[in-house]
């Protein structure tokens, strides 16, 4: 087994509670590990046999166009596409920040991880 991970997608989008995020936007920073074998890919250098980094940015690419309230729905979202689109992965990890999160104080970014 092995892990294939794509840090720091960067994203402008309109997710958030308020109504306020949901118009001015705001930049997020995506986080996306996958734990597949991929050992054809090692002996035979064949992309067949592991998964496609610009398919898996252009899935979470996708899903960031999309509105939501919650970053945690967001994550969900992320691995749920990630699992059905690459079902050779045994299991997926998904970070998702926020950068200054709306919260009345300093705070470089709020940040949501999941997996399965």
């Amino acid at each position: 087994m092995g892990l294939v991970s794509l840090e720091g997608m960067e994203f402008y989008a309109y997710h958030g509670y308020h109504a306020e995020e949901r118009k001015i936007g705001n930049k997020y920073s995506i986080d996306v590990k996958m734990e597949l074998n991929f050992d054809n890919a090692a002996l035979h250098d064949q992309i067949e046999g592991t998964v496609d980094y610009e398919q898996v940015y252009l899935l979470v690419a996708s899903i960031m166009e999309v509105q939501v309230f919650l970053l945690e729905h967001l994550a969900g979202k992320i691995m749920e596409g990630l699992k059905n689109q690459f079902p050779q992965t045994t299991r997926v990890w998904v970070e998702v920040s926020k950068f200054n999160p709306p919260i009345n104080g300093l705070c470089h970014r709020a940040v949501v991880a999941i997996s399965s």
